[in-house]
């Protein structure tokens, strides 16, 4: 019988197997107390496993409030890896039920003064349920027309403000600049001051054009996020008008909601991770990005965001590399890899770094300030990352290649070199 494998990093003032044992029955066939039915054969047949349990170090202080204290006062909090195993025939093919099971009440049981999910490993029977990427890396490049090297795009900004109108007039500027792909913000959606239908048929009219004149259709990701029926309209809206991406804020629709939009959708989904601080920012609480993106590739995303090196938050370049790499890692019953998003304040100067740090050219590098804030304007920002690109290419230093290269010049002054 298949067995689902979820590895945990847990902190307690117990004893950590008992602890892990609760963890093991809470979410499975087990409560706080034995009850009527809990016989021996139900326990072999439905109840969760210990499969690992490695201790680490131990500390003084608890990294979450509300837990039980030790018994001593001179105890200390244990910390420890535990992989836990569940019966496939608890969950079926249900990503929602997953969930459930491997990040459910866990993180609320007050022997744990520190519970995080590290990772999922979802079995062929459950993907073969759902919709699965319909275009991952190889459906957008071709459609992007790019198959040798990263993908360059931008984000709107102002992020919020700008008209329709006023968004083609920058939009126009971009594809002439040569940009690969362009995005919504996160929070640009169906405004009354930009009304999706109104911005679409904008936009598409500069990128249709462009394409006609170049023969190079740029991807732009409109923000389709909304209520169910909302998205389905906005994707088909964005078909309509010969668009090719549509964006989600995948936390705020859910895994159902993704779910349902790419049963309907007949274009990639790019999926943009914001809020995700609130899972993953405490190193004791949450749950790491490499274990969720493996729902949302199920659910069917294309294009997921990881953040960026030297990024403008708080994550680590060591963890967005690891959750790039992850994006490239090929899933049982998945089919397609999903092509790795590099933002948050990314600008010219960190191109070398990304390439080299992922061995490939598998990824969308997007630049929202910086190329909107260029000094010599939005048009050079996109020539600065091209130029960034040449030099990792050819394995130049940036401040060498700058010295011909005014825009790349421009941006290093304006960014940092």
């Amino acid at each position: 019988m298949t067995r689902i494998l979820a590895h945990y990093l847990i902190e307690t003032a117990g004893d950590p197997r008992q602890a892990a044992e609760l963890m093991a029955g809470e979410q499975s066939a087990g409560t706080f107390v034995k009850v009527p039915g809990e016989t021996p054969e139900l326990l072999e047949a439905h109840g969760a496993r210990i499969e690992a349990l490695t201790l680490l170090d131990a500390v003084d202080a608890p990294a979450l409030p509300g837990a039980k204290p030790p018994k001593s006062p001179d105890s200390q909090y244990q910390r420890g890896q535990v992989t836990l195993s569940f019966p496939f025939a608890n969950i079926g093919a249900s990503l929602t039920t997953l969930w459930s099971t491997v990040a459910g009440n866990l993180f609320e049981l007050n022997p744990f003064s520190g519970l995080k999910l590290l990772d999922v490993e979802i079995p062929p029977e459950i993907a073969d349920a759902y919709p699965l990427p319909a275009f991952g890396v190889e459906g957008t490049r071709r459609l992007i027309g790019v198959t040798e090297r990263p993908l360059f795009g931008t984000i709107i900004k102002p992020s919020v403000g700008l008209t329709p109108e006023q968004t083609a007039d920058l939009v126009q500027t971009l594809c002439d600049a040569g940009l690969d792909f362009v995005k919504d913000d996160e929070l640009q959606t169906n405004a009354p001051h930009s009304p999706l239908a109104a911005r679409v048929a904008a936009v598409m009219r500069v990128v249709n054009a462009h394409a006609d004149r170049t023969g190079k259709q740029v991807m732009v990701a409109f923000n389709v996020t909304g209520d169910l029926d909302e998205m389905r309209r906005g994707h088909d809206i964005v078909l309509a008008h010969g668009g090719t991406c549509i964006m989600v804020n995948m936390l705020a629709v859910g895994l159902v909601g993704v779910t349902e939009l790419r049963r309907h959708s007949q274009l990639p989904i790019h999926g943009h991770r914001a809020g995700w601080g609130m899972f993953a920012r405490h190193p004791l609480l949450g749950i790491e990005y490499p274990a969720y993106q493996k729902f949302m590739r199920v659910a069917g995303v294309d294009h997921l965001h990881v953040n960026g090196l030297q990024n403008k938050f708080c994550e680590t370049d060591a963890s967005v590399i690891a959750s790039a790499r992850e994006c490239l890692t090929p899933m049982p019953g998945v089919g397609a890899v999903v092509l790795p998003v590099f933002s948050s304040g990314q600008s010219a100067r960190q191109i070398p770094d990304t390439y080299r740090t992922m061995h490939s050219t598998d990824w969308l590098y997007l630049a929202g300030g910086g190329i909107m804030a260029h000094p010599q304007g939005p048009a050079a920002g996109v020539r600065a990352l091209q130029q960034s690109w040449e030099a990792a290419r050819e394995g130049i230093a940036l401040a060498d290649y700058a010295r011909t290269h005014t825009e790349l010049a421009g941006a290093l002054e304006r960014f940092g070199a």
